[in-house]
């Protein structure tokens, strides 16, 4: 592949890396106002391409920037149709969709409306208007089963049982992309990033900070799982890389699925208590077996069950079964068939944080 000017990327600082040559791109990226998809947004105006952002809310931001707003939701079978002079279809390259709901609680009716209708919708937009290039963002989770996953690639199946509605959502939607590849000449990519975090992450790490101030966080199982994680910029590039192999090699790159990470397995508890540290918290202690966790979290589902509780029980088997097994992936596929590298290496993500912790 070719490689032009260095120029920088991400908006924040990053310094300076390699981009492809490519010719401007107009790309439209729903979900454009989340943690993932504001970082995409910005590498690709950054770099010269023309953004359409859609979502339900101002971002202004980002409008500020260069990007065009589409206000929407996705789920609607009318909004493309009602949105089609704003966005200008004719004019598009390509369609980044990350646009999802996530979390481990809530009614299955909600996560399949966000995650499989609204995608169901983008892929018919795309093959009614001719749109050639979508790539999608999925999760690891779609393959996760509750066990240990250790250095496994694209090849590990689906399970036959899930842990959440997000997970199951988010497969079937999967499987619909991958499955739309061909069809009216559509090329498809789906990527799977794992745990995203960086010093402005809204969800993640805030949330588990949060937990650890308050002492509610609990290390659970033996305390020696390790898992990937990916930093936001390495996971926005990560679709830039794709947009790129779609235009420059389809037939390698479309029809699959890819994980996407560090390339750089951590302890899971140790990097937990490091990123408690440079906030200035308490690491957690406390220990609580895997087996009691998973046990508690199935009681608390079915409690918040039967109380039609809406909010999120302090503890889920899926949560339970994530913070105690390993889960680390091979990323040969998208190095090898879209290029993708790390930018930002774990401890350069570090010290990001501890420089805007500070």
């Amino acid at each position: 592949m070719l490689f032009g000017a260095v120029r920088p990327v991400g908006g924040n600082g990053l310094g300076f890396i390699w981009m492809r040559e490519k010719r401007q791109m107009r790309v439209l990226v729903t979900g454009c106002g989340g943690f993932l998809g504001g970082e995409i947004v910005r590498q690709l105006l950054e770099r010269g391409d023309e953004v359409v952002g859609i979502s339900r809310k101002e971002y202004p931001d980002l409008v500020a920037i260069g990007m065009k707003p589409v206000r929407g939701d996705l789920s609607d079978p009318d909004f493309f149709r009602r949105s089609g002079s704003e966005i200008e279809f004719g004019t598009l390259d390509a369609v980044v969709h990350t646009a999802a709901v996530a979390g481990v609680w809530g009614p299955w009716q909600h996560y399949f409306r966000n995650n499989v209708t609204a995608t169901e919708n983008v892929i018919a937009a795309c093959q009614s208007r001719g749109i050639g290039r979508l790539v999608f963002t999925s999760s690891p989770s779609v393959t996760f089963a509750g066990t240990d996953q250790r250095g496994v690639d694209e090849s590990e199946p689906y399970p036959t049982r899930w842990l959440c509605h997000y997970s199951h959502t988010k497969a079937i939607a999967e499987q619909a992309v991958i499955a739309a590849d061909t069809v009216g000449d559509l090329r498809t990519v789906s990527l799977r990033p794992h745990l995203i975090w960086g010093e402005n992450d809204p969800h993640l790490l805030p949330r588990m900070i949060e937990r650890a101030r308050q002492g509610r966080l609990r290390i659970v199982g033996d305390g020696n799982n390790r898992v990937d994680t990916v930093h936001v910029i390495n996971a926005a590039a990560a679709h830039l890389d794709s947009l790129d192999s779609l235009a420059g090699d389809a037939e390698r790159a479309a029809g699959r699925a890819y994980f996407i990470t560090q390339d750089e397995p951590v302890d899971c508890w140790d990097w937990i208590g490091e990123v408690c540290r440079i906030a200035g918290v308490r690491p957690p202690d406390k220990r609580i077996s895997a087996g009691t966790a998973y046990r508690l979290g199935g009681a608390l589902e079915a409690i918040y069950r039967i109380l039609r509780k809406s909010d999120e029980p302090p503890m889920t088997r899926f949560v339970a079964a994530q913070l105690s097994t390993d889960h680390y992936f091979d990323t040969s596929a998208a190095k090898q068939r879209l290029g993708y590298r790390v930018r930002i290496s774990m401890e350069e993500g570090l010290d990001r944080l501890r420089r805007a912790w500070a």
